[in-house]
């Protein structure tokens, strides 16, 4: 049976962290032959996660991509990194390919790991393909990891291959649609064996069962089965590839990565089932020949890419392209693999390339090829970032610098974003979390030279009063010529948490000049940026309720200089007392994990308001809290550490609240150190 002639195909590579993604694709470049020697990501010497920061840690920060040839069929393999911090990255790579392959290990225990991905994609309409790796370190059965796996997917798995076990070690497989035995190799093609004696009856079962979940789709197969009549290769084959373009069923495949096991299995189901990308671009709504951008790279040899992906018609260098920026001509085309890239005259539909000197292309956008409009595009998907850290240039010199890296960084990286704080003025790189940030920060200074001054953002904290006071504020001074005078009376008062800030004035008599009235009103506001406890103060009424003038001497300086005395010895009166903000926190989770998270945020004082199975999942819950945005700063860390690096939060702004009054003192020792 003959692959998808119709251009070259994009396979994206996607799954939990650790599940071995890069190792897998690494092993198909092998076994394609695209590469000449296996690389290890362990060793260092993988095609992909050829950057440093992933060499460091060990998995991948961002997307890669790498090319190969299987039996005469192109293909490009989008590599995803599987952690919750770096997965946005390859989003709209992922949706631009022509299917999604969800590499999970063979642990049932770790099955909830996969839920995530495999609702995104099934949401998005993606065709995908599951592949269990390390079968060879498989803790439990194949059919306990479907079991465990089918309430995830609304598509049923169709397993097409059960294992062959010796004792409890997979030595091998039997194919279920061509009903073949094969034996691992290490290191070699699998050997076609004689399928036991003692698995024929578990084979038929098997295939009687692959064989109804396909009829559920084909009324001939279901006729067929009915009669007791065996379909016809052609016709298996045939209902296992549209059935997985349509996203109808996602088939089920296994092996070891590492080992090259079921390696070449697979790559023959992707060049049969993977769908062609005049599919993906009905799929995307793309009529027309156009490049779908899904990232924007600043290499420090070819400068600017806008990374993307051709449809219905070959680009050249050269080309006109018309986007929403206006239109453009395309720069030097490059093709990529891994950390290299190299220089081509032309892409054909289907085609992954890198396009120089296209600066007004955004990531997301749809490019027409030539005068004709630009569709819409992918929409880039902005995750949330719950975590932040202050930065300066260590060398103030560096500032324009710091600012043009952080423009670059943030365009290539969706899950940054970088902007001023209003409260201290520092700034602040916001990040997905914390891990995240610390890969922007070491790719910073590696790529970009400049060294930062890293620190915790500042918690907003607030202060109030308890009681009213009322206080005379008056500034006299005279030092030859005009004098200074500003003499005003205030009340102050508490009032309703949320409110704010509310001015009031009862002049009665023309004890003040209209024109000074407001110039006491911004001296008060002047004391309120930092109250008598250090802090900016909110929820306070202030009513302007007498004072004097002088005809002379008076001026707006001198009573707004009035103001801020007023107020800053009236609030020291009025029982201040601390705020600090607290954030209403929803918290998705492995249901395994839900009782260890729920202690963990009840020792950083957080208030519990309930939690319940996600809805429309199968094993996750959804914990909803109120927690002290103090207490934020490594919770994301910790609720890696008890998920399994799986569970994701989301903060908002809630309220503020009083803080106890030791607490209170020990923090405004933290901030006054700091």
């Amino acid at each position: 049976m003959k692959g998808n002639q119709n251009g070259p195909r994009a396979v994206a590579l996607v799954g939990p962290a650790g599940a071995g993604k890069t190792s897998l694709a690494e092993a198909i470049l092998f076994a394609s032959g695209a590469i000449q020697r296996l690389g290890a990501v362990a060793a260092g010497t993988s095609v992909g996660d050829a950057s440093p920061e992933s060499r460091a840690r060990g998995g991948s920060t961002e997307l890669n991509l790498m090319r190969f040839e299987w039996l005469g069929d192109g293909f490009t393999l989008i590599d995803s990194p599987g952690s919750p911090g770096f997965a946005a990255d390859a989003n709209l790579a992922v949706l631009a390919a022509d299917l999604a392959l969800v590499v999970i290990d063979a642990d049932p225990a770790r099955a909830p790991l996969a839920e995530p991905v495999l609702r995104w994609l099934e949401a998005r309409g993606m065709p995908h393909a599951l592949f269990v790796n390390k079968i060879d370190q498989a803790r439990g059965t194949i059919e306990e990891l479907l079991e465990a796996l089918q309430p995830m997917s609304a598509a049923p798995l169709v397993a097409r291959q059960i294992p062959i076990r010796k004792g409890e070690q997979v030595t091998g497989y039997v194919d279920l649609a061509l009903e073949r035995a094969y034996l691992y190799q290490p290191g070699k093609p699998s050997e076609q064996i004689s399928i036991a004696d003692a698995m024929r009856d578990e084979e038929k079962a098997a295939r009687f069962h692959m064989l109804e979940q396909l009829a559920d789709h084909d009324d001939a197969l279901l006729e067929q089965l009915i009669s007791d009549e065996t379909p016809s290769l052609d016709t298996v084959f045939g209902d296992l590839a549209s059935e997985t373009r349509a996203g109808l069923v996602v088939p089920v495949l296994f092996g070891s990565a590492v080992n090259g096991f079921g390696i070449r299995r697979l790559l023959k189901m992707l060049r049969h089932d993977t769908p062609s990308a005049a599919a993906t671009a009905e799929r995307l709504g793309i009529k027309a020949p156009a490049a779908q951008t899904f990232k924007v790279l600043h290499g420090s040899t070819v400068g600017r890419l806008a990374l993307a992906r051709v449809y219905g018609g070959a680009l050249s260098e050269g080309a006109e392209l018309s986007g929403i920026g206006g239109k453009a001509r395309s720069g030097a085309l490059f093709t990529i693999q891994g950390a290299n890239t190299v220089k081509v005259a032309r892409a054909e539909p289907g085609e992954i390339v890198g396009i120089a000197k296209a600066d007004t292309v955004r990531a997301g956008e749809l490019v027409a090829l030539g005068a004709a409009a630009c569709g819409e595009g992918l929409k880039r998907q902005v995750p949330v970032s719950n975590c932040a850290v202050a930065i300066s240039a260590m060398d103030h010199k560096d500032d324009v610098r710091l600012s043009t890296a952080l423009g670059k960084m943030t365009e290539e990286d969706p899950g940054l974003h970088w902007g001023a704080d209003e409260a201290s003025g520092s700034t602040l790189l916001h990040g997905v979390n914390d891990e995240h940030l610390t890969v922007a920060i070491d790719r910073l200074k590696r790529r970009y030279g400049v060294g930062v001054n890293v620190q915790p953002p500042r918690v907003a904290y607030k202060e109030s009063v308890r009681k009213p006071a009322s206080q005379r504020g008056r500034h006299k001074k005279q030092s030859g010529g005009h004098g200074q005078y500003g003499d005003c009376v205030i009340e102050i008062r508490p009032i309703e948490r949320g409110s704010g800030f509310v001015f009031e004035e009862k002049i009665t008599g023309g004890a003040i000049p209209r024109q000074y009235i407001p110039a006491v009103e911004a001296g008060v506001r002047d004391a309120m940026e930092k109250g008598p406890l250090g802090f900016p103060v909110v929820d306070v009424a202030v009513t302007l309720t007498d004072g004097s003038f002088h005809s002379v001497d008076s001026s707006e300086l001198a009573f707004r200089t009035a103001g801020r005395i007023a107020m800053a010895e009236a609030m020291a009166n009025a029982a201040p007392y601390m705020l600090e903000p607290i954030a209403h926190v929803t918290i998705q989770s492995p249901g395994s994990a839900t009782s260890r998270i729920t202690s963990a945020v009840a020792s950083r004082r957080g208030q519990l308001l309930g939690f319940a199975p996600t809805p429309g999942w199968s094993r996750w819950d959804t914990i909803e809290l109120l927690l002290p945005e103090s207490e934020l700063q490594g919770l994301e860390a910790e609720l890696r550490s008890l998920s399994q690096g799986m569970a994701r939060f989301e903060a908002r702004f809630d309220h503020l609240a009083e803080v106890a009054q030791k607490l209170a003192g020990e923090i405004r020792q933290r901030v006054e150190v700091v």
